[in-house]
C-alpha cells in the first residue's frame, strides 16, 4: 500500500544523515550561467561533506521543451569541469532521473493525496477559470481558484471521470495558517496560506506540475539540502505543505540571490551573454568563469581570489553566502580570464586556441606565437588580432602611419639580414644591434620602421622574435615590398 511506503520512507530518511543535493534544470533552452553557479555551490557543499550530487532533468513543461537542451545541459556541466554522482546518463539508485519517465509515480502520489484529503479533483474548464480570475481582478483581489469543485462528492467525481471529463488534481491549501521556515541564506521567512492558491498538482494530460514533481522526487531521492535561485522562494509554502502531506522529511533550503547586470536589473540576454555556452564561445576559459562564479555572492574569510576547485570545496560554507544580489562584473571576469590564460601551460593553451578557432591555424604556428602575445591576451579571441601582424602580410597602401617608415632603415636591414645563414633570434639581434650602433640611429626609430614594414602597425609582438617566426624568406619579402612606401631620409 502506497501510504505504508510513504511512512516507511520518512523513517528511513530520518535515520539517513548523508548529505544529498541536486541540480534540477528544465530543458527549455540553453543553460544559464547562473545555473552553473547554482550547480557549483551544490557540488562544493556535497563534496566538502562527503555527500552525493544528483543531476535531475525536470522536463514536465512540454510546451516549452527544447529538443537537445537536456543533452546540452549535461555537456556544459562537464565542460565546466564539474561532475555528479547520479544522473540521467549514469543512472543511480533512484533512477530514472528524467521526470517525463516518472509519470506513473507522480500520478500515484497525486491520487494518494486526494484519498488523504490533501488534494481534490477539479473539472473546471479553462473558460470558467479565466472568468474567475477576471472577476477577482475587477474586485482588486489576488486571482485564485474559488474551490468550486472542492464540494463534489465521490459519486459525482466518479461519474465525471467515467464520462471522460477532463480533470486536474489541485492541492487543498489549509486556511488561516502561517508557514515559517529557516532559509539557509535568507534567514526566517514566513507565509500566510490565505495568499496561496490551490495549486494544480497533476494536469489533465497526466503530467505533473513542477510543484508536485519536485517534491515527490526530492522526497524519494532523499534530498537533504536544496540550494536554488531566489526566484523559487515564492514556491516554498506550497512545497512545505506538499512535503508534509506526502509524509516526507522537509529538506533544508537555501535560496541564492539573483545575479544582477551592472546596468541594473536581472542578468538578461538583451544585455549580453547569459548562457553558459556563450561565454565559452566568447573565448573565456571554463576554469576562469568557474573561479569568477565562486565569488559571485560568496565571500571567503580572507581576500583570496584565485581558487582551485579543491580549495573552493574546502573553503565553501553556506553561511558565507551573501543575502544581497551580486553584480555580474564583466571587467572582473576578464581579469580572471587573463590570469588563467597566463597560468595555463603553453602546450595546453596551444591546443585550446587551435580548437577554439576550429583548426584555422596550425598548432605549430600557434606554439611559436604564444610566447609573444600570451601576456596581452584576455580571452582566446584575442589570439587572432594580436597574432594577425605575424599571420597576415600588411596592406601598406591602407596605412596612415607611413611617415615613420624610413627607406634607409629598410635598405640596410635587408642588407644585413640577407647575410644571416643561420636564421635564429640570437643572430638577428646581433646583426641589427651592430647596424644601429654603426649607423648612429635612434633604436626606437629604426625598429618602428621595421614594425610598420613587417607588420603594418606601430604596435606589434616583439619584432625580432616575429622575424624569427616568419623566417628569413618571408621577413625579407615583406621588407622589400615595403621599400616603395618608405620615406627617404632618417
Amino acid at each position: 500500500m502506497l501510504h505504508g511506503k510513504i511512512k516507511e520512507m520518512k523513517q528511513t530518511m530520518s535515520a539517513d544523515k548523508q548529505i544529498r543535493v541536486r541540480f534540477a534544470p528544465s530543458p527549455t533552452g540553453s543553460l544559464h550561467i547562473g545555473g552553473i553557479r547554482t550547480f557549483l555551490f551544490n557540488w562544493a557543499f556535497a563534496r566538502k561533506n562527503k555527500g552525493k550530487m544528483i543531476l535531475r532533468i525536470e522536463d514536465t513543461d512540454r510546451e516549452r521543451l527544447v529538443p537537445g537542451a537536456a543533452e546540452e545541459i549535461v555537456k556544459m556541466i562537464k565542460t565546466y569541469g564539474l561532475d555528479y554522482d547520479e544522473g540521467p546518463d549514469i543512472g543511480g539508485p533512484y533512477a530514472p532521473y528524467i521526470q517525463s519517465q516518472r509519470l506513473e509515480i507522480y500520478k500515484k502520489y497525486a491520487e494518494e493525496l486526494v484519498k488523504k484529503g490533501f488534494a481534490y479533483y477539479c473539472f473546471c474548464s479553462p473558460r470558467r477559470l479565466e472568468e474567475v480570475r477576471s472577476q477577482a481582478r475587477v474586485k482588486g483581489q489576488v486571482p485564485k481558484y474559488d474551490r468550486f469543485c472542492l464540494g463534489l462528492d465521490k459519486k459525482e467525481i466518479a461519474q465525471k471521470i467515467n464520462a471522460g471529463e477532463k480533470y486536474v488534481i489541485r492541492l487543498k491549501v489549509p486556511e488561516g495558517k502561517v508557514l515559517k521556515f529557516q532559509d539557509l541564506v535568507m534567514g526566517e521567512v514566513s507565509f500566510n496560506t490565505k495568499d496561496i492558491d490551490d495549486q494544480i498538482l497533476l494536469k489533465s494530460d497526466g503530467y505533473p506540475t513542477y510543484h508536485l514533481a519536485v517534491c515527490v522526487d526530492d522526497g524519494l531521492m532523499k534530498i537533504s539540502h536544496i540550494l536554488r535561485g531566489a526566484e523559487w522562494l515564492p514556491s516554498v509554502p506550497k512545497h512545505l505543505l506538499l512535503f508534509e502531506a506526502l509524509g516526507f522529511s522537509i529538506p533544508k533550503m537555501g535560496h541564492l540571490p539573483l545575479i544582477l547586470d551592472p546596468g541594473g536589473g536581472k542578468l538578461s540576454k538583451r544585455k549580453g551573454a547569459v548562457a553558459a555556452k556563450e561565454f565559452l564561445a566568447e573565448g573565456y576559459l571554463p576554469e576562469a568563469v568557474l573561479n569568477f562564479l565562486m565569488l559571485l555572492g560568496w565571500a571567503p574569510e580572507n581576500n583570496q581570489e584565485i581558487f582551485s576547485k579543491e580549495e573552493f570545496i574546502q573553503s565553501f560554507a553556506i553561511e558565507k553566502i551573501n543575502k544581497a544580489s551580486p553584480v555580474f562584473d564583466r571587467k572582473k571576469l576578464d581579469w580572471f580570464n587573463g590570469v588563467y590564460i597566463r597560468k595555463t601551460q603553453n602546450s595546453k593553451l596551444k591546443t585550446q586556441i587551435c580548437q577554439f578557432f576550429g583548426g584555422k591555424y596550425s598548432e605549430e604556428i600557434i606554439e611559436k606565437i604564444i610566447p609573444l602575445i600570451k601576456d596581452r591576451m584576455v580571452k582566446l579571441t584575442d589570439f587572432e588580432p594580436l597574432a594577425n601582424p605575424i599571420l597576415t602580410r600588411p596592406n601598406l597602401s591602407d596605412l596612415s602611419n607611413l611617415n615613420s617608415l624610413k627607406k634607409e632603415h629598410l635598405q640596410k636591414a635587408i642588407e644585413v639580414l640577407s647575410g644571416i645563414s643561420d636564421w635564429n633570434l640570437k643572430n638577428i639581434n646581433e646583426k641589427l644591434t651592430t647596424l644601429i650602433n654603426k649607423s648612429d640611429w635612434e633604436t626606437g626609430d629604426f625598429y618602428m620602421s621595421l614594425r610598420i614594414a613587417i607588420c603594418g602597425s606601430k604596435i606589434t609582438p616583439p619584432i625580432n622574435e616575429t622575424m624569427g617566426i616568419l623566417g628569413k624568406e618571408e621577413t625579407l619579402s615583406r621588407l622589400k615590398k615595403s621599400l616603395s612606401f618608405a620615406h627617404v631620409g632618417t
